[in-house]
């Protein structure tokens, strides 16, 4: 199931431990994982009966859940790429002084001062549970119609772009004339990183209008239309995210576009379409190998998901990652000298159980005895050969 309408479905305790529990199961929020009650999983030479079992399923695939949650992108928890490492680091229990350090810039009075903007961004989210919780039970008995407290349509701050457009049209008509010299159907020019965001907002609302509502991209099609359009089609495609006149799921491998229609959609309807999406995006883990272009040596290690692959590169740029051999090299060669390759799909039996964990490791002991990635080799600890789990 994708991890999305997981989330959506989840309490706050149940994304604090990690994985949801019905009568029959636990899965895990991270991967979909779904772990049977009343089966006894075998470890290496231990035994697990499920709730322990979820819990080491966790530890071992995701490394925790802070790190799978604060790994996710800026639109599942609105965080900065700063505030995100500044929070892991936290987690850490580095000290301020160690913080300085590892950024490399700044004071300690600013290191502070962060710690007190994240407080405050905590009391306010808690201000804004208790908003929509009351919003939702006030909503409850009406009558087939949730979200009608809000009236605009489309993305948020579509609203106040429509009434800025009916006071001032010309202002956004120029804005337009100015990044779109051939016309809104033209290339963008003048744009990068240090146009205005009021600016960037009109150029995405403007580009959203080249996908078909309704239709699913990958990102090799959403590419494929941003790159004409703008030389730094990255940033224009983070825009088109984060102003939320395209929608993704959480591993970028389906695009839409974000309408009217959706914005209304109830919830029964919303959790139908995830569930579509769901079973589309086939999930697919296995052996993957973190490679070094500059001297050829690589590490070894399994995903139950290839699609959270950057959750690896998350804890590198971090400086949290759990091989310290690994982190070392990274940090002296840099993350442009490395990349992810899956060695092996793991093959999944259709029906009855499956012990993917230990399966998962089965491979990574073939593939550790193939590649030997070893001193001079390799970032693998030799102690790794023999071993059911890491």
């Amino acid at each position: 199931m994708d991890t999305v309408l997981l989330r959506e479905s989840a309490t706050l305790t149940d994304l604090k431990r990690g994985y949801l529990e019905s009568d029959e199961a636990f899965t895990c929020l991270c991967c979909g994982e779904r772990i049977e009650k009343g089966v006894i999983y075998p470890v290496g030479d231990r035994l697990y009966e499920a709730r322990r079992y979820i819990r080491h399923h966790i530890a071992a695939a995701h490394g925790s859940v802070f790190a799978y949650l604060v790994g996710l992108d800026k639109w599942a928890h609105g965080l900065s790429d700063l505030q995100r490492r500044l929070l892991t680091l936290f987690y850490e229990g580095r000290s301020d002084e160690e913080i300085k350090s590892v950024l490399g810039a700044g004071s300690l009075s600013t290191i502070r001062n962060h710690r007190y903007i994240l407080r405050e961004k905590e009391r306010q989210a808690r201000v804004f549970l208790a908003i929509m919780e009351l919003l939702h039970e006030r909503q409850t008995g009406d009558a087939g119609a949730p979200g009608r407290a809000r009236t605009g349509k489309g993305p948020v701050g579509a609203g106040k772009e429509r009434r800025t457009r009916s006071r001032g049209g010309v202002g956004e008509e120029q804005i337009l004339a100015k990044y779109f010299p051939h016309g809104p159907e033209g290339p963008l020019q003048h744009f990068g990183g240090s146009t205005p965001a009021k600016h960037k907002r009109i150029i995405a609302a403007a580009v959203a209008q080249r996908f078909v509502p309704g239709r699913r991209y990958s990102e090799k099609e959403v590419n494929a239309i941003l790159e004409p359009i703008a030389e730094d089609y990255v940033l224009l495609r983070r825009c088109l995210v984060d102003f939320g006149y395209l929608r993704r799921l959480p591993d970028g491998s389906q695009y839409w576009r974000s309408d009217i229609d959706e914005e209304r959609m109830n919830p029964v309807d919303r959790r139908k379409e995830l569930k579509r999406l769901a079973r589309e995006a086939k999930t697919e883990g296995g052996v993957f190998q973190i490679r070094n272009t500059q001297n050829g040596m690589v590490w070894i290690g399994v995903t139950p998901n290839f699609r959270s692959l950057n959750g690896q590169r998350f804890q590198l740029e971090m400086g949290s990652h759990k091989s310290r051999a690994l982190q070392q090299a990274w940090n002296e060669f840099g993350p442009d000298a490395f990349v992810f390759e899956p060695l092996e799909t793991l093959e999944e039996p259709e029906t009855g159980y499956f012990d993917r964990d230990g399966a998962l490791q089965k491979l990574k002991q073939k593939w550790l005895r193939k590649l030997q990635p070893f001193g001079t080799r390799g970032y693998n600890l030799p102690s790794e050969l023999g071993e059911e789990q890491q």
